[in-house]
């Protein structure tokens, strides 16, 4: 699961919703707030302050229209993405719940600094990351400024500490019915809500204190810490997500104002520290919401955090694991192929059995009608060889051009690797993109009609989308049958921070069918033999108390490997500082006793071979 996205996209909208609110700024200097005081008292604005055209709801109540004579002290400047500066009026109100603060959209370099008292004029906007259809808040801005500096080198305003303490408990409010479900409208509470906290204090100056990494930098420098490290934390430092109603309050995301280029941007992993004091402006952005710019950033101390080495299989043990290479193709660094063959080797043990997921075809993203991935495999399974693992075998089905999603002219799909010294594959032929795989018994035992196969390919619940490969496997003469799954991602949903509260999430829908039609089969495969061994393997793209994988449950048929490890090591993905699960393994009830290990190589570490974990379960068929 990757995005190509670019970042800070500097998009200007004027809507009905989105932002304001604020908590009291510390006391400024007496200089600067008296050239502050001075500017509005001789400015024809009619008084108009930073507080009031925040108000106290998540849209600006001057929304469209034009403002003069706004004053305050530049406390951040922007010269990069979205440019532009933020200001904050030292001579807070007495409401918490209206911000002193805001950005100033300049759209080419500010020519202000830091220090600089401003008296400007504006037209205050709406600014929605990622466009109006994206469920984001909005972020309230003064666009088209004409500015006038009135004095330089002013103290900025005390920022206002984030803690542990001041961060409520509860996430964010449920939305208004009446309007659709949004908060937008709702007047901020922001000693209830952690949402409605962070938004009062939109463009104006905080800091944090010493604070614990959640989420490893990322190639955009930027990275995730939490100011609550007691909350749902786990042993290696993360914080995990564990159901729709635990949205980590304390996780925020750190970038920083001065550019990579003039000042390197730490590379940290999760459990890493940012010691010390973090200060900078309260932003909003698509890629995460409420982000702390840095003016000043804290130190990183290593955590020491390893990756992870699971145990070997014992003699009369399957091992199976499932491993999202994240787009692999043979344009791909010969590093990338030793690396993800070195995990397999050393920290997967080299399982019996591995499910691949984003198998890319033979020239990758090149969208020539290119649907082999031959030349993919090979490599890779010589790279394993050459990292000292087995001689794999592998078996795949390849997709119709264009027709499983994923990178455009990628055409990715999945693919078993097998050591053939172990376990042996059975080959039944007439598996092809469009042949749907069935179930046939013979003497009560369970067998697929073809092995490869696709599982209900002409279903819609495919279209765009891969479609599951089952195969089935012979170990000390019992019969298995994996089923490899790259379910459709989470593209288009709503963010944690959507307007929306609950957002929503559009792609559960798709994923509901998909998982449905796994089921199925698994149901016809136990109706033929109870104690059939199956296992359903892969990308799921949803967590373990998702609908999904409820409905890939669904009578008993199977049951997540996932729910057999305490709550806190239940995770294999990192995104926006939450360690959460996507990647699954799955058994029937036919799978008595098992191991199971989310193998944590890759998404804690700023350095990733992929953005995923590993998953191996270890049995006895």
């Amino acid at each position: 699961m990757s995005s190509s996205i670019p970042r800070f996209a500097a998009v200007s909208a004027v809507v009905a919703s989105a932002l304001a609110a604020g908590l009291l700024a510390g006391p400024s200097s007496a200089a600067a707030e008296s050239t502050v005081a001075e500017a509005a008292a001789t400015d024809g604005a009619a008084g108009v302050r930073i507080h009031d055209i925040q108000g106290t709801t998540r849209v600006s109540p001057l929304v469209g229209k034009q403002v003069t004579g706004v004053t305050g002290i530049v406390t951040g400047v922007r010269t990069y993405g979205s440019r532009g500066f933020w200001i904050q009026d030292p001579e807070a109100d007495a409401n918490p719940a209206t911000s002193e603060g805001v950005f100033v959209f300049t759209s080419s370099a500010p020519t202000v600094a830091v220090g600089d008292a401003v008296r400007l004029n504006g037209t205050v906007t709406e600014y929605v990351p990622g466009g109006l259809t994206s469920g984001n808040q909005s972020m309230t801005q003064i666009s088209k400024p004409v500015v006038t500096v009135l004095s330089k080198g002013n103290p900025v305003p005390a920022p206002v500490t984030i803690s542990d303490e001041s961060v409520p408990e509860e996430y964010a409010p449920e939305g208004d019915p009446a309007a659709g479900g949004s908060i937008n409208g709702l007047t901020l509470d922001p000693e209830t809500y952690a949402l409605d906290h962070y938004e009062s204090l939109e463009g104006m100056n905080v800091e944090i204190g010493s604070s614990r990494v959640v989420g490893a930098t990322d190639p955009y420098s930027e990275l995730w810490v939490t100011v609550k490290p007691w909350e749902n934390d786990n042993e290696r430092g993360g914080t995990v997500y564990g159901s729709y109603e635990s949205q980590n309050t304390g996780r925020l995301q750190i970038q920083q104002l001065a550019p990579v280029s003039q000042q390197p941007f730490p590379k940290a992993n999760v459990g890493d520290w940012l010691d010390g004091t973090t200060e900078g402006p309260l932003d909003f952005n698509q890629y995460g919401g409420y982000t702390l710019v840095a003016r000043t950033l804290g130190e990183r101390v290593d955590g020491g955090l390893e990756r992870e080495v699971t145990d070997r299989q014992h003699k009369n043990e399957l091992a199976v694991a499932t491993y999202n290479v994240e787009n692999l193709d043979p344009t791909d660094p010969q590093e990338k192929f030793d690396a993800l063959a070195k995990a397999v080797v050393e920290n997967l043990s080299s399982p019996d059995v591995v499910a691949l997921e984003e198998i890319q075809d033979n020239n990758g993203a090149k969208n020539d009608g290119t649907v082999a991935a031959d030349q993919t495999v090979k490599k890779f399974t010589d790279a394993i060889v050459a990292a000292g693992g087995p001689a794999y075998e592998w078996r795949s089905i390849d997709p119709q051009d264009g027709k499983d999603g994923g990178e455009p002219g990628g055409n990715i799909r999945q693919v078993f690797l097998f050591n053939p010294a172990r376990v042996s594959f059975v080959d039944r032929a007439g598996g092809d993109a469009t042949t749907p795989v069935a179930v046939t018994g013979e003497k009560g035992d369970a067998h697929l009609t073809v092995s490869p196969g696709r599982i209900d390919p002409a279903n819609t619940a495919w279209e765009s989308s891969r479609k599951p490969l089952a195969g089935e496997f012979r170990f000390r003469g019992r019969t298995v049958i994996v089923v490899a799954n790259h379910l459709s991602s989470k593209g288009g949903d709503e963010s944690i921070v959507s307007h929306h509260q609950p957002p929503n999430r559009s792609s559960d829908a798709r994923r509901l069918l998909q998982a449905q039609a796994v089921n199925a089969f698994v149901k016809d495969i136990e109706a033929v033999d109870k104690q059939a061994d199956v296992l359903v393997v892969g990308d799921m793209n949803d967590f373990e108390f998702s609908g999904t994988t409820q409905a890939m449950t669904d009578g008993g048929a199977l049951r997540p490997a996932m729910l057999s490890l305490p709550e806190s090591e239940r995770y294999s993905y990192v995104y926006q500082g939450n360690s959460q699960v996507l990647d699954q393994i799955l058994t029937s009830p036919g799978v008595h006793h098992f191991e199971y290990d989310s193998v944590h190589i890759n998404a804690e570490f700023a350095d990733q071979d992929s953005d995923h974990d590993p998953q191996v379960l270890r049995f006895r068929p």
